[in-house]
């Protein structure tokens, strides 16, 4: 039997209140987390930026249910991840989380388009709609036609990266969470693919989330807030309280 999540009527985006994470390190214990409290709604994109060590990824793996926080809470959609089950985190991430990682993980015996079927099929989605929907989805991040039939090596850094971002919406999420998307990139095709997830946040409603290194990408998202030490601090110029 499937696990499924609670339907929600109205989405409320990403809410991490009071949310403490830490390592064992040694006899002590390192902390990746202190005490972040931030809000993302839905249609809104905020960067994350900050040097290595951080916490950027630990902020962005606690967001995506793949580690649970010492203390605080989790918010996705209203929904408190933190009082569900192991299987209900894994329903959750499959229907309301989108992952964009560094790396873009395709297989590489697949085409672009079957890169997206083989969540269709996990979700046991029509095979007819299925193609559909994935044929419209490479299509709206600038895939079409013969380069939907190409697989990984025919395809360019930038457009693995696309197919990368059809896939994690695929499944309609709520929330997208994307772990340094430019890091393989150069300048150009790196804030064509920021500019893309601009795009993609306004037209799905996700309330997006993106980890990057690239301060030269910053001034094209709505909002940025800075880590350090494992704690948020919000960058002034952008005007928004936390």
């Amino acid at each position: 039997m499937t696990t499924t999540v609670p339907a929600v009527a109205t989405r409320t985006g990403l809410a991490l209140h009071e949310v403490t994470l830490s390592y064992p390190d040694g006899e002590q214990r390192l902390t990746a987390l202190d005490r972040v409290s931030l809000t993302v709604a839905p249609g809104e994109f905020l960067a994350v930026a900050g040097p290595s060590g951080s916490g950027k990824s630990s902020l962005l793996a606690v967001a995506a249910t793949l580690l649970r926080p010492d203390s605080g809470q989790v918010l996705i959609d209203g929904q408190d991840t933190g009082a569900l089950s192991a299987k209900a985190r894994t329903a959750l991430r499959r229907e309301r989380l989108g992952i964009v990682f560094q790396q873009s993980n395709l297989l590489a015996s697949l085409t672009a388009v079957e890169q997206l079927l083989v969540l269709a099929d996990l979700r046991g989605e029509r095979p007819r709609a299925a193609r559909e929907r994935a044929a419209e989805l490479l299509a709206s991040v600038g895939l079409s036609g013969p380069k939907q039939q190409r697989r990984p090596h025919q395809l360019s850094g930038g457009e693995r990266q696309r197919v990368n971002i059809a896939r994690a919406l695929f499944g309609r999420p709520s929330v997208l969470l994307v772990d340094e998307p430019t890091s393989a990139l150069d300048h150009e095709r790196g804030a064509q693919i920021v500019d893309l997830l601009s795009e993609v946040t306004r037209e799905h409603r996700t309330a997006t989330v993106m980890v990057t290194h690239d301060r030269e990408l910053l001034g094209r998202v709505d909002r940025v807030v800075e880590m350090a030490d494992g704690r948020l601090l919000l960058r002034p110029e952008h005007g928004v309280d936390l």
